[in-house]
């Protein structure tokens, strides 16, 4: 910390071992720093590509986009590496104080070429950088100043364990020596504590004897950088995992390359892995694997994401089928993936991870021939072999940045046990002829490929899982019709798809997702060439749906698919940018006339949304009706924009909202551009409405003159942000509602239970503000400027 307080340093390297924690520690004190406000920006970036010389250049561009996002809150124009490195620097050079770590350096970052200032430029940018190996920072990247993380000294480390396994191992008087042994064996290397005490947790003393026994008797490895006893540690750790399913998902996740692993990339592979049951529906099968992802975690195997769950900036992010799991990616440690690779090449049907260079000699070898899953990294060449003599293989991923790559058509004659095919970014005129062959292919990625003839597509008849992401496919063959065992079907950022024959869709019965975001939108009515919404309703095991329908008036006015229990619909013209999701039942309309287009499905759709959202709505002057008493009860978020005809958002003088209340789930509201918005609700509010709002945006409403009776003001107890402005009639916040209300009230001490949980308030531009409420006075001024008065009477907790 006090290297990073000297202004005279400006490049800081941290090495150590393999394991002993050096992320943890980097960390912690990148949390240390924002406590203590020492940078007002700061960035974490996991650089472990650089192992691979073939990423660098690659890497570089990525890295430097990662950068400008966390620092800046926006990306650089694209342009070549140097143009972007100049861009960079000067931007950040107008920041102020900067924190930037890069951690897993494997070989030397040019950190000019990157555009990152350190010594010599006029900046306030500190640089921490961490490896394994300490000639790499020494040496390569002069750092100004050296630490090296020490493996933990023995009463530390036995502290460690014993809280990570609990203190039964300290009161059990047998199994305590033996707990100090095994203790003695992890070196001190953190990775090798937590992943042995985790396994060990609750096990018998047999057990233990048996780990120490192993541990004991561990011999050398081969891989970079990671010791023996790290690695047996974390064998035996795997060795001891319960079930098969969950030591496939481990080997899966070593194999899958650097940094964070989708949830939904693995849940395609595992469904074409058959890691689950067939008959099982693909929502219980997504709890499988959130329950087997938290197996790995709680044995120290995988880690949390480094990604934000909050952040929902990310490129979507998540499918809807894990758009409520708490962690939507996860991470494998470095350590823990190379001993994944290693565990997996020794089994007798191998995983292998390999280059394209000599390739055509591996598919001779015998280790070809037993191998069940390849990741092939493919730059070095133009052309594949004519083919991989495989018999075994049952899982294939291409890894491919050279765009020009073909792949013969007789490649994967010798692949007839294939079951998962991911080959993402290929240009294909059509696919390989060898496509037939494939039988068994279970799950097919093709995203980001240009396709033009796929057809053959259609003789996978066993095929579950078909991923065409963001590829430039413009219409779907007709041989489609025969995937009738197709479960899962990813459209998602098929920008260029116009055409879906009549048919094709209803034909694949059992599909039970169906992705179409920033996809397809030429749906056609009754009768016409392409497909249409109503071809839905004949996919009764559809149950999670993400479409754009871009007119209300195609909308079907009786049932849109009954059963969704997922689902992102998007009715009316919305950008990009505005088709994101918070939770897994979003439905969002622009345009639309409530008495005219919403028909019986997407009324009892909207009834059901967690999220939902109205642009320019009309034909009412409220936003829930009489008619839908008993609807809107798991709503988390309502948002209400350019709907001039909205008086209210309720007309809560009805009898029935007055014994039951409203909105009990709601979490966010925000009103934008009501000109005519006289109330946010219509009568008096009943107790338990609007019990859980914790955001609250009122813009632009022009007939406002108050925001809440004092009533409902009492039970927003967990209110936690307040935006008012440009509302130009407002007078008060808060009003009195009955004369026994303000004898009640008395001299504003009620008023200290108001939002106790508040800590942002903002108003401004509401030029006819006279006071807050009657007791609490307030400036009209375009800001709110808080006296003393009003804070020691209003805030229990400082407002921002």
């Amino acid at each position: 910390m006090d290297a990073l307080r000297d202004d005279n340093i400006n490049l800081i390297r941290v090495w150590g071992t393999a394991g002993v924690g050096k992320t943890t520690l980097l960390k912690q004190v990148a949390q240390q720093a924002k406590q203590q406000h020492l940078f007002p920006k700061q960035a974490y970036m996991d650089v472990s590509w650089t192992r691979d010389s073939d990423k660098l250049q690659e890497g570089v561009a990525e890295l430097q986009q990662k950068i400008a996002k966390k620092v800046l809150g926006f990306s650089l124009w694209l342009q070549d590496e140097s143009g972007m490195a100049d861009e960079l620097k000067q931007r950040l050079m107008m920041q102020g104080k900067i924190l930037i770590i890069l951690d897993d350096i494997w070989t030397e970052v040019d950190l000019v070429k990157v555009g990152i200032p350190f010594e010599g430029d006029e900046t306030q940018c500190k640089i921490v950088l961490a490896s394994r190996d300490g000639d790499v920072l020494c040496k390569d990247m002069g750092a100004q100043i050296c630490f090296q993380v020490e493996p933990l000294p023995p009463e530390e480390a036995w502290s460690f364990f014993k809280k990570t396994s609990g203190d039964s191992v300290e009161e059990d008087l047998e199994l305590r020596p033996i707990a100090i042994q095994v203790v003695e064996e992890c070196e001190g290397l953190p990775i090798a504590i937590v992943t042995i005490a985790k396994a060990l947790e609750d096990e018998t003393v047999a057990v233990w004897k048996n780990a120490l026994e192993q541990l004991r008797s561990c011999s050398p490895t081969n891989i970079r950088a990671v010791g023996k006893k790290v690695y047996s540690c974390l064998e035996w750790s795997y060795t001891h995992l319960k079930g098969d399913d969950v030591k496939s998902l481990f080997l899966l996740c070593g194999m899958l390359g650097y940094g964070d692993i989708s949830l939904d990339l693995l849940f395609q592979y595992c469904m074409g892995l058959d890691l689950f049951d067939h008959m099982e529906p693909l929502e219980q099968a997504t709890n499988k694997l959130v329950r087997l992802v938290e197996i790995l975690k709680a044995s120290g195997l995988l880690l949390d994401s480094h990604k934000d769950r909050h952040n929902f900036d990310e490129k979507r992010a998540s499918s809807l089928l894990f758009m409520d799991a708490n962690d939507k990616f996860v991470r494998m440690h470095g350590v823990v993936r190379e001993v994944a690779r290693a565990i997996a090449s020794k089994d007798p049907h191998p995983f292998v991870v390999r280059e394209d260079v000599g390739l055509g000699e591996w598919s001779e070898t015998d280790e070809s021939k037993r191998c069940t899953f390849i990741s092939l990294n493919c730059r070095a060449v133009h052309e594949l072999p004519q083919g991989l003599v495989c018999p075994e293989l049952q899982f294939f991923l291409l890894h491919n940045n050279n765009p020009s790559l073909n792949i013969p058509n007789s490649f994967f004659e010798a692949m007839k046990k294939l079951k998962v095919l991911d080959l993402p970014k290929m240009c294909f005129t059509t696919l390989p002829s060898s496509f037939d062959s494939l039988a068994n292919l279970q799950t097919l990625r093709l995203n980001g490929c240009k396709l033009v003839d796929i057809a053959v597509i259609g003789k996978l008849t066993k095929l579950q899982v078909l991923s065409l992401v963001g590829s430039r496919i413009q219409q779907l063959p007709n041989e489609m019709v025969q995937l009738t065992n197709l479960r899962l079907l990813d459209l998602n950022d098929c920008m260029f798809l116009k055409v879906i024959p009549r048919n094709i869709l209803s034909s694949l019965s059992r599909l039970e997702c169906l992705y179409m975001t920033s996809s397809f939108t030429q749906w056609a009515v009754e009768g016409e060439s392409n497909a249409c919404l109503s071809e839905l309703n004949h996919l009764s095991y559809l149950t999670a749906l993400d479409i754009h329908i871009p007119d209300a008036n195609l909308l079907p006015k009786d049932t849109l698919v009954e059963n969704l229990t997922r689902y992102a619909i998007f009715v009316g013209n919305f950008r990009r940018y505005e088709r994101c999701c918070r939770t897994k039942r979003v439905l969002k309309l622009r345009k639309v006339n409530r008495s005219l287009h919403l028909g019986d499905g997407i009324s009892k759709l909207m009834e059901r949304s967690e999220e939902l959202e109205f642009m320019e709505l009309s034909g009412t002057k409220y936003v829930l009706h009489s008619s839908d008493r008993e609807s809107f009860l798991e709503l988390k978020h309502l948002e209400v924009s350019d709907s001039p005809e909205i008086h209210y958002i309720i007309d809560s003088k009805d009898q029935w909202f007055l014994q039951h209340g409203v909105f009990p789930s709601l979490e966010s509201l925000v009103l934008n551009s009501l000109r005519n918005m006289e109330e946010i609700w219509c009568g008096p509010i009943p107790i338990g409405s609007f019990g859980n709002l914790k955001t609250l945006h009122v813009t632009f409403c022009g007939e406002m003159k108050f925001l809440f009776f004092l009533s409902t003001a009492r039970g927003l107890s967990h209110l936690e942000e307040m935006t008012i402005a440009d509302c130009n009639l407002m007078q008060q916040i808060i009003v009195y509602e009955t004369e026994s209300e303000i004898k009640e009230d008395g001299h504003a001490g009620t008023n200290l239970q108001l939002f106790p949980k508040l800590r942002s308030l903002k108003l401004s531009s509401l030029p006819q503000l006279i006071n807050f409420s009657s007791e609490l006075e307030t400036t009209s001024s375009t800001t709110m400027r808080t006296n003393a008065r009003l804070e020691n009477s209003f805030f229990s907790h400082k407002v921002c």
